[in-house]
């Protein structure tokens, strides 16, 4: 993995045997379900944005795109490490990005970027909480 001179958050798995397919790989619908347990994580740790907590006050967390890459296949019992980096987005300030990667022995095996915003349950135009704004000012854009 690259040196960086931010934040990269990362959790490791294991690839779980009923997430293999026939051809004896993870099949492509859980790749995401294990970022977005990452995801998730770094979410509340990190940018310290209790999703359950701020969906009961009425503030929803939501994605509003990805794009991801698979390079390489994960095999049953693969020890792996899945990375999350927070990226701001100058042009649409009321969105930021999270740069997700699935490693296997440093070598990336899955890259993503996960495009969120904030809106309220009872409706209105998409913003960010000035302390993810505040969290946005030093990291780097996308």
């Amino acid at each position: 993995m690259q040196q960086t001179n931010y934040m990269i958050y990362e959790l490791n798995y294991t690839t779980k045997e009923e997430h293999i397919d026939v051809q004896g790989i993870m099949d492509g619908l859980y790749y995401p379900f294990y970022m977005e347990d990452c995801r998730h994580k770094f979410i509340k740790e990190v940018m310290n944005f209790d999703i359950e907590h701020k969906a009961k006050e009425g503030i929803n967390m939501v994605l509003t795109g990805y794009t991801i890459k698979f390079l390489r296949p994960l095999k049953k019992d693969d020890l792996f490490k899945v990375t999350c980096i927070l990226l701001q987005d100058k042009a649409h300030p009321a969105k930021f990005h999270i740069k997700q990667g699935i490693y296997v022995n440093e070598k990336l095996y899955t890259e993503a970027t996960f495009t969120a915003t904030c809106i309220l349950a009872s409706g209105g135009r998409p913003f960010l909480p000035e302390d993810i704004q505040e969290l946005l000012t030093t990291a780097p854009e996308l």
